[in-house]
């Protein structure tokens, strides 16, 4: 009962339980940032300050650049994390358990600025207290949230396997039973996977019979494409 994990739903249909970070824990991420982001500025301003009004004008165009830029690529492109959220072992996904998106990414962090109003932040922090699963105005605009990576299971697109289009609609306990077989298939005995898989391969060719390799190789290859119809070939959140 004073657990402050969430149960959510991803688009494959996989139930996914999530901790979500409190607010002195970002607080902690967003401090590692911004020391960060203050020694780069240290560093160029000593570099570009030899260049006079120049170097001055160049230096506003970096900063400007460092601190709307910084969390976007690393959010974007490293995983959901900057390397403040990182060392605290924070991450953020999309509220459905995906990767964040660069459109979400963008609008959560450019509603800092209202999240900073009137001073330190304390809109986004009484926000984050009052909301009851720790998300400021930014996440709740971008439908994002930050939780605990370690909190967060990875399924990821099989590397030994194409993907193949679903031969019908299937049901939503259907798409869960082939996604956790592929993504368990390695931990499973050659003739535990092919047991399986011919259980659930009437489903996927009911006119034919293919052998249980055959029928193992289906599985990974519907699995890959319900995973890659949300996340294109990243990894999804489960």
């Amino acid at each position: 009962m004073l657990d402050t994990s969430e149960k959510i739903e991803t688009p494959e249909g996989v139930d996914l339980e999530v901790v979500p970070a409190g607010v002195i824990v970002r607080c902690l991420a967003y401090l590692i940032d911004f020391s960060i982001r203050a020694v780069i500025f240290i560093v160029l301003a000593i570099l570009l300050g030899w260049l006079g009004d120049l170097g001055a004008g160049v230096l506003s165009i970096f900063v400007f650049l460092l601190e709307w830029l910084y969390p976007v690529v690393f959010e974007v492109f490293i995983n959901g994390s900057t390397p403040g959220k990182k060392l605290m072992k924070l991450r953020v996904i999309q509220e459905d358990g995906t990767p964040v998106k660069l459109s979400s990414s963008v609008i959560r962090n450019l509603l800092r600025v209202v999240d900073f109003l009137p001073l330190g932040y304390l809109t986004g922090m009484i926000t984050m207290v009052l909301s009851g699963n720790f998300r400021r105005l930014g996440d709740m605009a971008a439908e994002t949230m930050v939780v605990y990576d370690d909190s967060v299971n990875i399924y990821s697109i099989s590397e030994h396997c194409q993907r193949r289009p679903l031969p019908m609609p299937f049901k939503l306990f259907e798409q869960q039973a082939i996604i956790q077989f592929s993504q368990r298939a390695e931990g499973l005995s050659e003739a535990r996977q092919f047991e399986l898989a011919n259980i659930l391969s009437p489903m996927l060719s009911p006119t034919t019979t293919e052998t249980n390799q055959q029928a193992v190789d289906a599985l990974h290859e519907i699995s890959n494409e319900l995973i890659g119809r949300t996340s294109g070939e990243q990894e999804v959140k489960s």
